[in-house]
């Protein structure tokens, strides 16, 4: 099986559309909708990669992405933000926060999978 991507959205086209594009290229996708528990699924599940969706129920991408870059062994775990508000002031504050990649809604599959596979490393 390929590389593990955690995919946190909690929009269940988008979801399946993602899980799609990746499963068919070989990743092993997981998902989970939940801002409040994100977290606590990125520690249990040890992702290879995490795509984060910005506005999420109960908490924020960005609230988990600050916590995530301030837990050692998660610091450097690639993690690509989805948001469909694609203001400057969004971007600037993923890239402050430690995203590895920003990316707007609606994307294009080739874009989402060419990201994939440049933060796999695949």
């Amino acid at each position: 099986m390929g590389k593990k991507i955690l995919l946190i959205e909690d929009e269940p086209n988008i979801t399946e559309a993602i899980r799609f594009i990746l499963s068919r290229d070989g990743f092993a996708v997981d998902t989970h909708a939940d801002g409040s528990t994100a977290l606590d699924a990125i520690r249990a599940r040890a992702p290879d990669m995490v795509i984060l969706d910005v506005m999420l129920p109960n908490r924020s991408g960005f609230d988990i992405l600050r916590d995530l870059r301030a837990e050692a062994p998660l610091r450097d775990l690639p993690v690509l933000m989805l948001t469909a508000r694609g203001q400057k002031r969004d971007r600037e504050l993923a890239e402050r926060y430690g995203a590895s990649r920003f990316m707007t809604k609606p994307f294009s599959n080739a874009d989402v999978l060419a990201s994939v596979r440049e933060l796999t490393g695949t």
